[in-house]
């Protein structure tokens, strides 16, 4: 029974708010749609025409003026801030491009190694290093091939000049 309860003054409640929200939805958005509305609502009624009261047709002049005077001022406030919005966006942008160019910039030096007063990549100075070592390693094994053949043939000459000085 409890329950029936709370379900229909969830119901109730949800239907409040529903007719709220309907007459919210009918107030107008601007005092000139306000004013239109009660002075049509306060004119007579003279032979099919309505009648409107003089002073205040030139309240609503001055009210409309006054609104659209409001709405300029406005327009100018928010495209003022606009404005200013779209400088500070270049700057942004101005300092994100110098920054990202010094990026770039300290990356190229971190990455860049001095070898005889030239700068070199981290792979190129590598590969320079390991050409440099395989140059002299197949000069080492030249010379220790062009040594050994050397000796060689000294040894084999020595040999023949010991048998013919016994002979």
């Amino acid at each position: 029974m409890s329950n029936k309860i709370y379900i229909v003054a969830a119901f109730v409640i949800a239907s409040v708010f529903q007719m709220n929200a309907q007459t919210d939805s009918l107030k107008t958005d601007t005092p000139i749609q306000d004013e239109f509305t009660s002075l049509i609502k306060e004119s007579n009624n003279y032979q099919g025409y309505k009648v409107v009261d003089y002073d205040k047709l030139i309240e609503l002049r001055n009210t409309t003026r006054s609104y659209i005077t409001e709405l300029k001022e406005e327009i100018v406030v928010q495209k003022n801030t606009v404005d200013q919005q779209n400088d500070e966006i270049q700057q942004l942008k101005a300092d994100l491009d110098s920054t990202q160019q010094d990026l770039q910039r300290v990356t190229e030096e971190k990455d860049a190694l001095m070898f005889l007063g030239m700068p070199f990549s981290k792979g190129g100075y590598k590969a320079m290093m390991w050409g440099i070592v395989g140059a002299l390693v197949v000069i080492l094994l030249i010379i220790f091939f062009r040594y050994k053949s050397s000796h060689a043939a000294t040894k084999d000459a020595q040999q023949k000049l010991d048998e013919t000085e016994k002979e």
